[in-house]
């Protein structure tokens, strides 16, 4: 398969499309957890219950149409091969936990993969809706309406009180994860990352790697998202969030400009000694790879490279990870075999742009 018809093939919206501040925001998410009433959380339901709710999703699949979505796919978990699972884990469109350790789980998916909907994770239901650039009000809008549509066949577990019952109780009440993944190199060349994180956190908000909990900022990309799920409304959640990824905008785009004033020449010499790196290595660590697409993420939005696209560091940040390079290599790789196979891969996709000159 050629690159570019694999690119075209493994690319989601949110990778290859621009959106609002898309200069520094990469994606926004929005996640509903929801949970059928008087079932068991996934932690302890029975085979029964969890085939019940597999049947009863194939059934809403099947007899009730989502067309404003368009078409949508329905994969079961354990009919997936550990690659394709790796591969929709580093797309975002599943989480780790429900590739490794849910043998009852499945996910529907829309054919742009801007909503996935997992199944059997943690909770019964995670709905996930995923858009390009600062869209936190639009992707919720998104996910309301998914989450109306099943709740016309599916009764919540749901509380006066406490409001949607879910399997952690850090989630309980709107049952809402709001997150936008950034790029902040300005902050973190500039030093200055180093106390806005702690008062970020203060604010009732977490900071996490590119695939959240757990994970790295490879690529000086973070998540940032909302801890508090109990007590606010679903749009004050997004409101707050919204204002400090504002704030958190008008920062790093402060500190390109300081970088720039104060030592410009040094930052366009780091971008294209980046550049040179990637496109004539012959083997490349994930680690490497990431920091050198971050340097030409930044060298394309302050003006030093005008020859490649933004969405360049989205779609390799992607397909650089170990599943997308096996996939695209047509079987299992070994570490060695993956720095070679993705220096390659890098190569390749710079060369394309070149080739558009």
């Amino acid at each position: 398969m050629s690159l570019e018809r694999f690119i075209n093939q493994a690319v989601s919206s949110w990778m290859s499309e621009e959106g609002p501040d898309s200069d520094i925001v990469l994606s926004s998410r929005i996640r509903l957890a929801r949970n059928f009433e008087n079932i068991k959380f996934p932690t302890l339901f029975s085979h029964e219950e969890a085939q019940a709710i597999i049947a009863k999703i194939e059934e809403i699949h099947h007899e009730s149409s989502f067309s404003k979505f368009g078409q949508m796919e329905l994969l079961k978990i354990d009919e997936i091969q550990p690659l394709q699972k790796r591969v929709l884990v580093e797309k975002h469109l599943i989480s780790p936990n429900l590739a490794e350790e849910s043998p009852y789980g499945a996910v529907l998916l829309t054919e742009n993969e801007e909503i996935s909907i997992m199944v059997n994770e943690e909770d019964h239901i995670r709905i996930q809706c995923l858009f390009p650039g600062l869209q936190l009000t639009e992707a919720l809008a998104a996910a309301n309406e998914v989450d109306d549509w099943l709740e016309n066949h599916i009764h919540y577990g749901f509380d006066e009180k406490y409001g949607y019952l879910t399997s952690c109780p850090t989630n309980v009440g709107t049952g809402l994860r709001a997150s936008v993944m950034m790029h902040l190199p300005g902050l973190m060349l500039t030093q200055q990352i180093n106390r806005i994180i702690p008062a970020i956190n203060q604010l009732g908000l977490v900071v996490r790697g590119i695939y959240g909990e757990g994970s790295e900022a490879l690529g000086n990309i973070f998540q940032i998202s909302n801890q508090i799920t109990l007590g606010k409304s679903e749009e004050d959640i997004c409101r707050d969030l919204k204002g400090v990824v504002s704030q958190l905008i008008s920062q790093e785009r402060s500190a390109r400009e300081a970088l720039r004033k104060t030592s410009n020449i040094q930052l366009e010499d780091r971008v294209f000694r980046s550049l040179g790196v990637l496109s004539n290595c012959r083997i490349i660590e994930t680690k490497e790879a990431a920091k050198c697409l971050s340097d030409v993420r930044l060298g394309i939005d302050m003006g030093y490279i005008d020859h490649l696209p933004k969405n360049i560091l989205n779609e390799l940040m992607i397909l650089t990870q170990p599943g997308f390079l096996q996939q695209y290599a047509g079987g299992h790789l070994r570490a060695n075999e993956r720095d070679i196979r993705r220096a390659a891969l890098i190569r390749e996709r710079l060369k394309m742009e070149q080739d558009k000159r």
